[in-house]
């Protein structure tokens, strides 16, 4: 069953980054790296960070330890449903009204006449937010069923959208094309959002809807959530300081970084991020029924199995990290120039997979065990180490510095997951055959 669900979710994962990788392809043709392709990875960065943050970690690690052990599910699952939506529609509104300040907080590194360009981006990317908030409820009762298929291979429908809005706009002004893509972002939410209404009726699981009797949630569950978002986020974070930081250096830093991290990012979803959503609801349910040697067996087969896969990732990656780039990239207004200076950056990030990787794995144990504050405790430190090392690092190496500070950071999330999880007992789990 775990192979089975690793491999579904790596498949879709796969697709979708293929996808992604020729909407990349499109973007820097169309785009390049400069002024254009800045301001709309500024203004996606921060809906997108949420989508990671909900659909990767946080909201599923949280609510199926607390579904699995609720009573009455229908009465749980849909009071966080409504309290959750009604947030972020909020939110999603208030971005709206105050997105100048919002962008040049995001990248104050901006000029006002950039920002005045990024603030309409924003407020239209926003609001792909609480359409992956839907997808990301829905998908967690799905992976409580075992189903997986439909939220892996789902991606796949905004970089579909995305890639449509890039062919249909490519002979436009460049600012016009951003807007383009922006709606192509909310297109490509209403597209994920369907298709699991369709896998939730198929599953018999749309009776959550029904909203009949509403009961906040205890609590527990929301300072679990909190505490779970940082816990989870510890990557994505450091993605978003680095475009903060970025916005301070030469035009084009922030494009560099961006598709350096989508490279990096895809062996980490392939197989890290694939095999915690397979292994997540496995060892959930096997600690609810006290049967804790069956989930550090499963652990410990992911963690040999995930070690292999992102060893050679990353030996692959740093020795062939400049054709990589220039192979995906280079053409049109993507330059040999942005090849050498992406590359490097690459080869930054990428010495940190294997730990950030592992890390992914134990964290799993604190969330099953419902022990979110501890996993945020992790998360706050290996961040603050991100934050000084950025800092030291940004004057004399610029960006490859700013993608260095963050697998800084990545070492101390492992070392710091694993001393929690017990280094005599991750060595004897290790070593047992």
């Amino acid at each position: 069953m775990l192979i089975k669900s690793i491999f579904t979710n790596s498949s879709g994962i796969l697709f979708s980054r293929i996808l992604g990788f020729i909407r990349d392809l499109l973007t820097a043709s169309i785009l390049g790296a400069n002024i254009y392709s800045d301001i709309f990875f500024v203004a996606f960065k921060l809906p997108n960070l949420f989508r990671r943050i909900f659909a990767e970690g946080a909201f599923t690690q949280s609510f199926i330890p607390a579904y699995a052990k609720a009573k009455h599910k229908i009465q749980f699952s849909s009071s966080i449903f409504l309290s959750f939506f009604a947030f972020i529609m909020l939110l999603s509104v208030f971005v709206t009204l105050f997105a100048e300040i919002i962008t040049h907080l995001i990248a104050l590194g901006f000029d006002s006449k950039t920002v005045d360009l990024a603030a309409p981006l924003l407020a239209i990317n926003f609001y792909y937010l609480p359409m992956i908030f839907i997808v990301t409820f829905m998908a967690a009762l799905l992976q409580y069923k075992n189903h997986f298929a439909t939220t892996a291979f789902s991606t796949a429908l905004l970089n579909l959208a995305l890639i449509a809005a890039l062919l249909i706009s490519k002979d436009l002004d460049k600012y016009e094309i951003t807007y383009y893509m922006s709606y192509g972002v909310l297109v490509g939410g209403l597209l994920q959002i369907l298709v699991h209404i369709i896998a939730m009726k198929n599953n018999n699981l749309l009776k959550i809807f029904t909203f009949k009797k509403f009961k906040l949630a205890h609590n527990k569950f929301y300072k679990n959530f909190a505490a779970a978002t940082l816990g989870s986020s510890t990557a994505h974070l450091s993605a978003f300081l680095d475009t903060f930081l970025a916005s301070f250096l030469i035009t084009g830093s922030i494009s560099y970084m961006y598709y350096a991290n989508r490279i990096f990012q895809l062996p980490l979803a392939l197989f890290a991020i694939a095999t915690s959503v397979a292994l997540f609801p496995m060892i959930a349910k096997a600690i609810k029924n006290n049967n804790e040697t069956k989930a550090l067996k499963l652990m410990r087969k992911s963690t040999i199995i995930l070690s292999i896969l992102l060893s050679i990732s990353t030996l692959i990656g740093i020795i062939f990290n400049e054709f990589i780039i220039s192979l995906l990239f280079e053409r049109g207004a993507f330059t040999s120039a942005d090849t050498s200076n992406t590359a490097l950056i690459l080869a930054m990030y990428l010495i940190a997979l294997i730990p950030f990787g592992i890390a992914k794995i134990f964290s799993l144990w604190l969330y099953a065990h419902e022990q979110q504050f501890i996993g945020a405790k992790i998360s706050i430190k290996a961040l603050t180490f991100n934050i000084i090392f950025s800092l030291i690092l940004i004057k004399p190496y610029g960006a490859a510095g700013l993608a260095f500070a963050s697998t800084i950071s990545g070492f101390v999330l492992f070392y710091l997951t694993i001393k929690e999880f017990g280094f005599k007992k991750f060595y004897l789990l290790m070593k047992n055959n």
